[in-house]
């Protein structure tokens, strides 16, 4: 048991503080519709979210790209996996973006399934779907929370970065999922701890100006000294915004739980990383990678650098070119 505070695990238990209603009500059935209609994924949906009505209401949502099969199998997560991924649909870019509107969206995360079948591990495509919301919304805030893009070298995955950072999301986020010691039980084996603070790295040296976000999940075992390490490297790597929230089991083929860490542990935490000069912070037992607060926080972050950028008479950014 790890000295973060904690409660004992009693098989099939939950405390009080994770315990909440299935989403439901007029504003969930409506967006489930629209995005039923359109063959779309969202990540509110297939974790069954508890913040999706919330985050649903204020404007937030999270589409899930490149289909819902996965080409890895990280140990924690309920996405299908397979060698192989679903073909792509050329179309999901122009779904994706009508969805935004009728859903009347302020704030749309982009999350993806590994695609390692795939030459450019999927950049690409996530680009194209950027560029169209822009396109049909260009007030909306687009946070980028794409995988590592495995890469036979370091050149590759930078291009890749290059290829999604060329569209300029406002947001490029990539999460660590774990402590160091932790990666090898709890990623899929082609995942890696430091190829994650790589690519974060690379996302900061090529756009400066983007906001980099990343997130931990609690609960599978860490200790405290290795949460404030993986602060400290996200940190070193040029992150901005971190979230900590609770690790809860999908189903008994998964992981199991370890401990539940306590709302006040989680808000020690999160004055800790504050203290550690992070941008924004959310941690909480519910909180989640793609999470409203945070969300609220950097549309306003974003749109006051926005301003200083423009009162100063500063040129907006040039993306990289991905070739």
């Amino acid at each position: 048991m790890s000295s973060v505070h904690s409660r004992r695990i009693t098989p099939g238990q939950k405390p009080g503080w994770l315990k909440v209603p299935i989403p439901s009500g007029p504003t969930v059935a409506r967006v489930e519709k629209v995005l039923h209609e359109r063959q779309l994924h969202t990540v509110c949906e297939e974790a069954r979210c508890p913040n999706m009505g919330e985050c649903w209401a204020g404007g937030t949502a999270t589409f899930m790209v490149l289909g819902d099969t996965c080409t890895r199998g990280c140990r924690f997560c309920a996405v299908k996996t397979h060698s192989r991924g679903n073909p792509v649909d050329p179309d999901e870019p122009g779904k994706v973006a009508e969805s935004c509107v009728a859903m009347g969206l302020r704030y749309v995360v982009l999350t993806m399934v590994d695609r390692d079948d795939l030459p450019d591990g999927g950049s690409a495509h996530v680009a194209e779907v950027i560029r169209a919301i822009k396109l049909r919304q260009p007030d909306i805030l687009v946070e980028a929370l794409v995988g590592d893009f495995l890469a036979d070298d370091p050149a590759a995955t930078e291009r890749q970065v290059a290829t999604v950072l060329a569209a300029a999301p406002d947001v490029y986020a990539h999460n660590v999922e774990t402590v160091l010691r932790l990666t090898p039980r709890v990623r899929d084996h082609r995942c890696s701890y430091a190829r994650s603070l790589q690519t974060l790295r690379t996302a900061r040296r090529l756009r400066p100006d983007v906001v980099t976000k990343s997130s931990l999940m609690l609960g599978l075992g860490e200790s405290e000294r290795e949460i404030d390490q993986a602060m400290d490297d996200l940190r070193e790597h040029g992150v901005d915004v971190v979230t900590f929230g609770q690790y809860l089991r999908p189903t008994l083929l998964h992981l199991p739980v370890r401990e539940h860490v306590t709302p006040a542990r989680f808000a020690a935490l999160e004055r800790r990383a504050h203290k550690k000069g992070f941008l924004y912070v959310a941690s909480g037992p519910l909180v989640r990678s793609s999470y409203k607060a945070a969300e609220y926080f950097l549309a306003a972050a974003i749109r006051r650098r926005r301003g200083t950028d423009a009162a100063r008479g500063a040129a907006p950014p040039t993306p990289p070119d991905p070739a």
